[in-house]
């Protein structure tokens, strides 16, 4: 006799989903599991799990007689295939498709349930111990910790895996910022490559920066096992990646044994596997997420920032940076042998190099212009001094063979050194580089050169607000840029700066 099996199709209130709550129950306790209307799960009886629970005249699970019309007998050579239907709302279906998100009969009381969580509090100074107060490591009450971390979501301690260069590090400052405003005491770790790790020393948010280049395909596997542990080691509650991750990347967060996993995916069959190992996922509209010029981080932005219970939305902050005084005299020290005052001087950047101190921008790589077309627009600045930036030493004779050896030249490599250099200055003039974004940062007027209009309103949005004069090439090509363009929008950037 061939064996069938029983298909029960229940019913079970659809509820909305909360990212801060991982594993949330279930079902509580007053819940009875065949209640109301709008989702279907369906339960098999002569499954593995459907024998336990359904069979046998001794079945703990009784069908109300209100069901029994919608029982549907399947034998086994029905062509209809049994299915599980998951919440259509839910972010990440493969943690758990039976968890229907969080529960909004549940009443969590006062105690944090609601609003932010508090920055660790500040011991008081002693006036009379020359050090202060004896400086713990920061931390908080562990009698507390979990129920905050679990039932409202804190953070207190973040990392944050970033892909790219130094313009893709600066473009994830807002970012951080973000996370300082909706956590307040988070510590902020940052894991990027050599040249991105350099970016922090402009950002005070960050506690840690480690090199260890998420962008390697084949990393050295002492390396790969001795950083994971180091990680793991530190017991984050968010790891954030901006890498696109594939089951490896993934596998890699999930080693970290961070309760949130946030990481982008690879919009195609690559990303086949990574959503089993990650809490929430992003998936760009191309695989290079430089394309998406400043506001590239967008979907992980939306998703830090959007309102949970009394918490309201929070507003993604501008690019800013700090620069230390240690800096800045290490910098004016260099600009002073290259010939300039201080205000008196403009910034150049932007020449054509093989250097990877070029700065430039993963999603945007036509946006370096040759010496003779600088030295053309160079001659058209007439109260202050154009102060060549090259980013290798090799360079300096071409300068001083092509625009004059009287020219004021200067070496920088370092993002730290470059917005030191801007902040000095009068203004900067420069193609689709880290000095437009820098510029913009320490509110600089400058005059930004892209290969087209669509790349300039990408990486410099809103350019009015920003003292920013975007010009763009009309054939798509840098090299094609026009000249007397840029020269009338120095001649305004001359008198802008003549009445600063």
């Amino acid at each position: 006799m061939a064996a069938t099996s029983t298909h029960y199709s229940l019913l079970i209130n659809q509820k909305p989903f909360s990212h801060f709550l991982t594993n949330p129950p279930s079902f509580p306790s007053n819940y009875p599991l065949y209640s109301s209307n709008k989702r279907r799960v369906q339960i098999l009886a002569g499954t593995i799990v459907g024998q336990v629970l359904l069979t046998g005249p001794n079945s703990r699970l009784q069908v109300p007689h209100s069901l029994e019309n919608r029982r549907v007998k399947t034998g086994r050579n029905s062509n209809r295939r049994p299915s599980v239907c998951v919440n259509a709302k839910k972010k990440n279906p493969w943690l758990d498709p039976f968890d229907d998100g969080e529960d909004p009969n549940l009443e969590y009381g006062s105690l944090f349930s609601d609003g932010k969580q508090e920055e660790d509090p500040r011991p008081p100074d002693n006036p009379n111990n020359p050090y202060g107060f004896l400086k713990f490591p920061a931390g908080y009450s562990v009698e507390i910790a979990s129920i905050g971390l679990k039932v409202r979501g804190d953070v207190r301690r973040c990392c944050c895996v970033v892909s790219g260069g130094v313009y893709e590090n600066l473009l994830f400052f807002p970012t951080i910022q973000l996370l300082k405003d909706r956590y307040p005491g988070v510590l902020i770790d940052v894991v990027g490559s050599e040249r991105g790790k350099q970016c922090y020393e402009l950002n005070k948010n960050v506690r840690w920066a480690n090199v260890f280049d998420p962008d390697d395909e084949f990393p050295e596997p002492a390396e790969y096992t001795d950083f994971v542990g180091v990680l793991k080691s530190r017991y984050y509650d968010m790891v954030l990646s901006t890498k696109l991750a594939g089951i490896g990347h993934a596998a890699y967060l999930f080693m970290t044994t961070a309760r949130d996993r946030v990481s982008y995916v690879y919009p195609n069959v690559n990303a086949a596997g990574a959503g089993l190992l990650l809490s929430e996922t992003f998936t760009p509209d191309s695989l290079n997420l430089s394309e998406g010029g400043y506001h590239m981080y967008h979907q992980m932005e939306d998703w830090l920032g959007k309102p949970f219970r009394s918490v309201p939305r929070q507003v993604v902050p501008p690019l800013k940076v700090s620069i230390s005084r240690k800096l800045k005299e290490v910098v004016e020290e260099k600009y002073t042998k290259a010939g300039v005052k201080k205000g008196r001087y403009v910034v150049i950047h932007g020449i054509q190099s093989d250097s990877k101190a070029s700065m430039q921008s993963r999603g945007d790589p036509d946006s370096l212009l040759p010496l003779e077309v600088w030295a053309e627009i160079a001659d058209s600045l007439r109260e202050f001094t154009p102060l060549f930036v090259i980013p290798h030493e090799k360079e300096r004779e071409n300068v001083e063979e092509i625009v004059g050896e009287d020219s004021s030249i200067i070496f920088i490599t370092t993002p730290g050194q470059m917005a030191a250099l801007i902040n000095d200055s009068a203004g900067v003039i420069a193609t689709n580089t880290a000095a437009i974004q820098l510029a913009n940062a320490r509110d600089k007027p400058s005059v930004a050169l892209f290969s087209s209009q669509e790349k300039g309103n990408k990486f410099v949005p809103q350019s009015e607000e920003k003292k920013c004069i975007v010009i763009s090439s009309k054939t798509g090509k840098l090299i094609d840029i026009d000249v007397e363009a840029v020269k009338n929008a120095i001649q305004t950037f001359n008198l802008s700066l003549a009445f600063a």
